[in-house]
């Protein structure tokens, strides 16, 4: 728990949260297919009913954050999309269905709440939440960032981490950064990195050079497996947790050409 205003909820490998505001809660992403039992488990560990949820806000419609939306919103939950998020509701659909993922129930149209980026403060007022929805595209062109005015809080999903910025310039990354970094964010919440406390330029510098570290992390890996090193040696020579090992070495032998990026992005999207 972070505060009275936000709750994260730990049941899957996506990060969920819980925004409470002086007339109801929003939730902010969900889980892959199949976690809806721990969903509620974690409610129930939190004090919370799960009718007492309005709104389901999506960051974006890949299949690790909206995964369990329609199990959620057959209980009174709204789920609401922003006007840009549109044409991509059923992005992921076919994924579990390729997978032939029985928990899935894709997301029944006629129940959507479609909100404009533009009347989102509107919106969000009915919550009694002081914040706007911003269009932030870069991982995906639907992505979506919610902030929070009071708290200073940003809601990014899976929106680059700020640590990397200096590897997307001059691209949709660095726009999307630019255009939150410039409401002065004090919290920055991720879909799947570690929530970043920001404190002025020392902090984002601290963050671009822990990104320098993680990338280079895994293209020390790739060098390794390319030598034959096993898990065991590879650990011993990069200090690395042996499932991010394994999840690298996974990707990379199964993916011809693939980059660090595209590694980390596949890591990613299957919520490891």
């Amino acid at each position: 728990m972070f505060s009275k205003t936000m709750i994260e909820l730990k049941y899957s490998n996506t990060n969920t949260y819980l925004i409470r505001g002086r007339k109801g809660l929003l939730l902010f992403d969900t889980g892959w297919a199949g976690t809806f039992a721990q969903f509620c488990r974690m409610l129930g560990e939190n004090k919370i009913k799960l009718q007492d949820i309005g709104f389901l806000m999506i960051s974006h419609f890949h299949p690790d954050h909206m995964g369990i939306a329609q199990e959620i919103a057959n209980n009174g939950v709204t789920v609401v999309a922003a006007d840009v998020q549109a044409g991509f509701i059923h992005s992921s659909d076919h994924i579990f269905a390729k997978e032939n993922n029985s928990a899935f129930i894709p997301i029944d149209d006629s129940s959507v709440r479609m909100v404009t980026i533009s009347e989102s403060r509107s919106f969000l007022g009915e919550l009694g939440i002081s914040g706007e929805i911003i269009h932030t595209p870069g991982h995906s062109d639907d992505s979506i960032s919610l902030w929070l005015d009071r708290e200073r809080a940003l809601f990014v999903g899976d929106l680059n981490p700020l640590y990397e910025l200096e590897m997307h310039k001059g691209t949709q990354i660095e726009e999307s950064w630019n255009r939150l970094l410039a409401l002065d964010p004090k919290t920055v919440y991720y879909g799947h990195a570690k929530t970043a406390e920001l404190s002025g330029k020392a902090a984002r510098a601290k963050q671009v050079s822990e990104n320098t570290d993680t990338y280079s992390l895994v293209k020390k890996i790739m060098k390794l497996i390319d030598k034959g090193c096993d898990d065991v040696t590879i650990q011993q020579k990069t200090g690395a947790d042996k499932t991010f090992i394994r999840d690298v070495a996974r990707m990379y032998l199964t993916h011809q050409n693939v980059s660090v990026q595209g590694i980390l992005d596949r890591i990613e999207i299957k919520g490891k």
